[in-house]
């Protein structure tokens, strides 16, 4: 029995930087102190990479079958990929998307069923993968499906700034026409409820962008400002939400004003991506708000370009780690007060008896 709580880490794309990010992490003493580590891939690939990464000696693996066999004072590794697969770093190949699927399929089985209690998946290549069937843009909308959350948000977080998006993997073509005033009150929502529960700021404030330049000039730019997104945030505050804007991206962020609040809410994907890995690329996660599991995910892609050649940083996925662990706890916290507002003890894990 142990109240360490158990992190589902997939092996993404084998090809990449991933195993690389997760060795590396995983020589953080602090990961074995606070959480139990289970690697959804293989063993052989594993073993691979640790050979290319430095200070790995005192580094102990446990092949299990499955969660019921988890060493908790090991890195536990699940073989779910065939023993087929090698490693070919650089390289994008039906065989490591194929293998990267298999891996999220596995955690995510479990997850299910509440043998692990976070989910920190490692990049994979979006285009190898839909190539071989997975049919989504991403992580985040997989996981939607698979939880039957109809409502998501893609929430980039670290420690100074969290930017969340209206729309997430779409041509910048498609997000006029996708943006309306139920979806930003609903993302919005979905953040506030995350902000709440998830990261303990029981009154947060947000910031929403505008879509067009200047807010549209009034009108002048284009009409979504005027018709729908400032209705959109009329409606949040009149049900007594601390929500501004919009705020026109290039000066928002060019000024210390963003850091009054808790979050921004963007329209698309690069309007709030770009300005997030600047300021906060080496700790930022990315993080699936809305979902009834927690799940986590380093803000950066495969990086087929320096895969294989110990050249990657590991930053991101530590906090991805750390993250997934100090949002479960947060999350119990926020339940027990729920049940309970004078109850002192938090439990940390569920019983694993």
């Amino acid at each position: 029995m142990s109240n360490k709580i158990v992190v589902g880490i997939t092996q993404g794309d084998s090809n990449g930087i991933s195993y690389e990010v997760i060795v590396k992490a995983l020589t953080d003493s602090r990961v074995i102190e606070i959480c139990t580590p289970v690697i959804y891939g293989s063993s052989k690939l594993f073993g691979f990479y640790k050979k290319q990464v430095h200070e790995t000696e005192g580094m102990v693996t446990n092949v299990i079958a499955n969660p019921s066999e988890i060493h908790h004072k090991r890195i536990n590794i699940i073989n779910c990929v065939p023993e087929t697969v090698v490693a070919e770093p650089g390289k994008s190949t039906p065989e490591s998307a194929k293998a990267a699927f298999q891996s999220l399929e596995k955690a995510v089985e479990h997850l299910k069923k509440g043998e692990i209690d976070v989910l920190v998946t490692a990049p994979f290549n979006k285009a190898s993968m839909n190539r071989d069937g997975f049919h989504f843009s991403g992580h985040t909308e997989y996981l939607a499906k698979e939880f039957n959350s109809i409502d998501s948000l893609m929430f980039m977080v670290s420690s100074d700034l969290k930017v969340g998006l209206v729309t997430n993997h779409l041509p910048l073509k498609d997000v006029p026409g996708k943006i309306s005033k139920e979806l930003i009150e609903k993302k919005c929502r979905i953040m506030i409820d995350s902000l709440r529960k998830d990261f303990g700021i029981e009154h947060p404030k947000v910031a929403v962008l505008s879509l067009n330049p200047h807010c549209g000039e009034e009108g002048l730019m284009g009409h979504e400002e005027e018709e729908i997104i400032k209705p959109a945030i009329k409606e949040l505050k009149e049900s007594d939400e601390l929500v501004f804007g919009p705020y026109s991206p290039d000066g928002f962020f060019s000024s210390p004003v963003y850091k009054k609040f808790d979050a921004i809410l963007a329209m698309y994907h690069d309007q709030g991506l770009i300005p997030f890995k600047s300021l906060s690329f080496e700790e930022g996660v990315n993080y699936t708000a809305g979902l009834p599991v927690i799940r986590t995910s380093p803000d950066h892609g495969t990086a087929f370009d320096i895969a294989g050649k110990n050249k990657a940083s590991h930053s991101s996925m530590l906090s991805a780690i750390f993250m997934a662990v100090d949002v479960f706890r947060k999350r119990k916290e926020y339940d027990q007060l729920r049940v309970n507002p004078l109850r002192v003890e938090i439990p940390t894990s569920r019983n694993n008896d």
